[in-house]
């Protein structure tokens, strides 16, 4: 059976539903959705009949039926002797279609989570998942290790924010990302976004050391963020939307010190390996970045404190590749200098670490 559906193609289609309910009387949502569009689309009851196949008389009947429900009336005549949505119609249409946006992403993202699923239980085999991820260079290296039976993923490097947003508007699979020393609930949109959306999970993948990467021997002597400001410092940043930069401008912003005093601070690489390979060929002093970049690379490290990598899917995603993929990871951030497991015990040190204060600024 496995043999003859490897070359089956696989496709579900999952589409909003739901009823309203007003008293004792219920509403099919599909149905209103396909009254409001025939309305708006051809401004007529004849429209209305040609969409549902009905004959005019059958179709007046269906949309009477549907405004006794409601207890308010759907649609009035115009002076062209046409039809037109009322008030109420009106309104009751723009309630359901500005919340479809949303619904989309979610049953775009679940629906493909489902087609996963089925695929695996046909052919043994998953389909490729879509990862968007912050980069960490573990997390990199154990992609490219994962053996192709076990399912392939697509990765896409880009900011925290910007992979959890293409999650949430449904056009990964999974989202890789970090907060600093917040958790996501206590982080801004879109992180504080994943907790109320249904059908996701999100998982602790590791924690890893975040720190200034220096020039080896620290010849600026930098030991506080206001080192930073000195004259002759060169500062290289990570881009706007990552968590590396957001968690600096949080500690710029607790120390007191203003972005403009930093020499470098607009210019922007992509990765923590980037910012390590600037400072390493002296185009740079200094930038924010994990461990295991500045290791690789033999620089000088400053710590500023340990923070927690997460990865967020469907739920729905169970028995995929991406099981396997946080496997591997949390085995190599056990042994890797840099990383440690992430847990609630580890939570609860790096939160009493982070009251007390890392990287002075002064």
């Amino acid at each position: 059976m496995n043999e003859f559906a490897d070359g089956v193609s696989v496709a579900v289609a999952v589409r909003l539903g739901g009823t309203l309910q007003i008293g004792t009387n219920t509403v099919e949502v599909l149905d209103l959705l396909v009254v409001f569009d025939a309305i708006r689309r051809t401004g007529s009851i004849k429209g209305l009949a040609e969409t549902l196949g009905l004959s005019y008389r059958a179709a007046w009947a269906r949309l009477q039926a549907y405004e006794a429900a409601l207890g308010q009336p759907l649609v009035r005549k115009t002076r062209g002797q046409g039809s037109e949505l009322t008030e109420f119609g009106a309104a009751l249409a723009e309630s359901f279609t500005s919340a479809i946006p949303g619904l989309d992403a979610s049953l775009g993202r679940e629906t493909r989570a489902i087609e996963h699923r089925v695929r695996r239980l046909l052919t043994g085999r998953s389909g490729t998942l879509r990862l968007a991820a912050s980069h960490d260079p573990l997390l990199i290296e154990v992609l490219r290790e994962i053996p192709a039976e076990q399912g392939a993923i697509e990765p896409s490097v880009m900011g925290s924010s910007a992979a959890v947003k293409l999650l949430l508007d449904g056009g990964v699979d999974a989202a890789g990302f970090h907060c600093g020393v917040l958790d996501p609930e206590q982080a801004d949109a879109p992180f504080s976004e994943l907790a109320t959306s249904a059908g996701l999970v999100t998982h602790r993948l590791f924690e890893r050391e975040q720190g200034l990467l220096l020039a080896p021997g620290n010849p600026l002597g930098i030991r506080t963020l206001a080192d930073l400001t000195a004259e002759g410092v060169r500062y290289v940043n990570r881009q706007r939307g990552s968590g590396t930069r957001n968690w600096f401008d949080r500690m710029l912003a607790e120390t007191g010190l203003s972005p403009d005093a930093i020499h470098g601070y607009a210019d922007e690489e992509f990765t923590h390996q980037a910012v390590a390979a600037v400072i390493a060929c002296g185009a740079a002093d200094a930038g924010l970045g994990v461990r295991a970049a500045a290791e690789r690379l033999g620089l000088d490290f400053l710590s500023v404190g340990w923070e927690t990598y997460y990865l967020a899917a469907s739920r729905a995603l169970a028995g995929s590749a991406f099981d396997a993929l946080i496997a591997a990871v949390r085995s190599r951030a056990a042994g890797t200098s840099g990383y440690r497991p992430a847990g609630p015990e580890a939570a609860d040190a790096l939160a009493v670490s982070a009251s007390r204060g890392g990287l002075s600024g002064r």
